[in-house]
């Protein structure tokens, strides 16, 4: 049976080599190599502190540091690209280091084990991931602001269970989606404090008989501190399941809004169009425009979430310490951080450049419905009719519209004063969608004004983080 000859990362308590086909399953260089230039910047830090702590001397911890921003230099000139040999990015690049500066590479690995390796590596990546995102996410509240403020005064159809409800000021119905993707941001910052401690010097699960400063290496990567027990700190994933439950609510909240702008785009509603940059056409109807963007974005949803569950189950029943398990963790990770990122562009350019909002069609929409019931018996409870007696009142007033083919801005003020004594003139007006909206002035609602201040209270948010 044929076996791989290739040298192996660990002792020579093994008589032979790999067969070829468990090589290949046992290998993570096809995935973690996007570790690549964070393994790179952690090795370096290790080498400064083996220096500083003179397990190493200062002249070879510089060579050592020349040599790794030597690999960082070939990698992204397209130089370095180890195979399937190499078996992982951390054997690949310590391989790399003694070629380039020979057997005083093999000090790198002094006082480390790959278990805190990759745990810093993996902590190093999914940090910088992290702002990143936020950053977008940023994008994607500007894009809903700036839509929002020209769309202040436009109305659309409010609804509950899918049926219309009230009507809205289509400002106040993006704000949701911008005070959703805050609490995204926050949850990010929060996880990121978490993310940002530091597991390198804990060793293969026990530290090491080396005098290492585990402090200083924490400080030279920007660590905000170390983990105290480093059985935890090769073992823990809750950084990762924690950023993934994250990632998980921005999909949600990215799939909801993909879902209303089908919706939206759907001859039934008719409330946008879709423009040609973001949408696309039937290979056999050519009448067709398919909203593919929300559709995608919708459907990469269950794919983060699948991540998220795959991690958990990952976890449950993993002994301390480190086990080979958590090689696993990595794919889920950067696809999720990858569909993330897709989505949250693809969403933001949808909204910039990919709908056109029908005004004349929307203006229709909230005139042609009983969304204004409400305001008919608030109107009646300001004059002093108790608010349940009205509600009925009203209740049986839509039922009788209903079965005569009326709105309630069709029945005549005669009308009106037959179902209730209180009915005057300025009902008109207090039922009128725009009055309706421009009513709704309490903190936190559609009303105009609350809107403007609204999107000015965002603004700043965004500018003071």
């Amino acid at each position: 049976m044929a076996t791989s000859p290739a040298p192996q990362p660990w002792s020579q308590r093994f008589e032979s080599a790999l067969h070829p086909a468990i090589a290949q399953f046992n290998a993570s260089i096809g995935f973690d190599i996007a570790l690549i230039e964070y393994d790179l910047t952690g090795s370096q830090a290790h080498a400064q502190m083996l220096g500083k702590t003179g397990i190493i001397t200062s002249e070879e911890a510089t060579k050592i540091v020349q040599g790794l921003e030597q690999i960082r230099q070939e990698y992204r000139n397209g130089e370095f690209n180890p195979g399937i040999e190499a078996e992982d990015v951390h054997f690949a690049v310590e391989r790399r280091l003694t070629e380039l500066i020979g057997d005083l590479g093999k000090k790198l690995h002094t006082a480390r084990s790959r278990n805190d390796q990759v745990g810093t590596d993996t902590r190093l990546y999914l940090r910088q991931q992290i702002r990143d995102i936020q950053a977008q996410l940023r994008q994607w509240q500007t894009v809903l602001l700036d839509l929002a403020e020209t769309h202040v005064e436009t109305l659309i159809p409010g609804y509950t269970h899918l049926q219309r409800a009230q009507p809205l000021s289509l400002a106040h119905h993006l704000l949701a989606y911008v005070a959703m993707a805050e609490r995204d941001w926050q949850r990010l910052d929060e996880i990121y404090a978490r993310v940002n401690i530091s597991p390198l010097g804990s060793g293969a699960l026990a530290g090491t008989t080396f005098p290492i400063d585990r402090h200083y290496s924490a400080e030279l990567l920007g660590f905000g501190g170390v983990y105290g027990n480093s059985l935890d700190g090769v073992s823990d994933r809750d950084f990762a399941i924690e950023f993934l439950c994250a990632a998980s609510l921005i999909m949600v909240h990215l799939s909801r809004i993909s879902e209303e702008v089908i919706l939206w785009a759907s001859e039934e509603f008719s409330f946008v169009s879709l423009t040609d940059s973001c949408a696309t056409g039937s290979s056999i109807m050519p009448q067709k425009k398919n909203p593919d963007v929300p559709e995608l974005v919708r459907g990469k949803a269950g794919r983060v979430f699948g991540h998220l569950q795959g991690m958990l189950v990952l976890m449950k029943g993993l002994p301390l310490a480190y086990n080979k398990d958590l090689q696993e963790d990595k794919e889920a990770l950067f696809d999720a951080v990858n569909t993330v990122k897709a989505c949250l562009e693809a969403t933001t350019i949808l909204f910039q450049e990919g709908l056109v909002f029908r005004t004349e069609r929307l203006a229709a929409a909230v005139e042609a419905d009983f969304a204004n019931a409400t305001d008919v018996a608030d109107y009646l409870a300001a004059k002093g009719v108790p608010f349940r007696e009205a509600y009925n009142l009203v209740g049986k007033v839509v039922k009788t519209c209903v079965s005569q083919g009326k709105l309630l801005k069709d029945l005549t003020l005669g009308e009106w004063q037959v179902l209730h004594e209180r009915f005057e003139g300025d009902i008109y007006a207090a039922i009128a969608p725009r009055q309706v909206v421009a009513a709704r002035n309490s903190y936190g609602g559609t009303g105009f004004e609350q809107v403007r201040q609204a999107i000015q209270e965002a603004r700043g948010a965004i500018r003071s983080s």
